[in-house]
């Protein structure tokens, strides 16, 4: 066997799998947009949970460092409660 021969036989082999495996992708891109389009048709891809949004007032901002000190105040409760709790 020559190496042009061997060459030869490499080209074919490379070009038959790139060749299959571009089918693959191609018919499974078919087949993802097909079920895409049932699924859609039939009307599954909605949630059924989904509550109606309702536009609520705007919630006044609150200064950075007052909710620090709220939250430094809330742990330190916290501490203060389980130190107490158990020991």
């Amino acid at each position: 066997m020559t190496i042009t021969v061997m060459l030869e036989q490499s080209g074919v082999l490379t070009l038959l799998g790139m060749g299959i495996v571009f089918g693959f992708l191609v018919i499974m891109i078919i087949c993802i947009s097909t079920l895409g389009k049932v699924i859609h048709a039939l009307g599954w891809d909605r949630d059924v949970q989904q509550a109606p949004v309702s536009v609520a007032s705007p919630v006044p901002m609150v200064s950075r460092t007052r909710n620090d000190e709220v939250i430094t105040a809330v742990i330190t409760a916290a501490v203060a409660e389980y130190r107490k709790t158990y020991s």
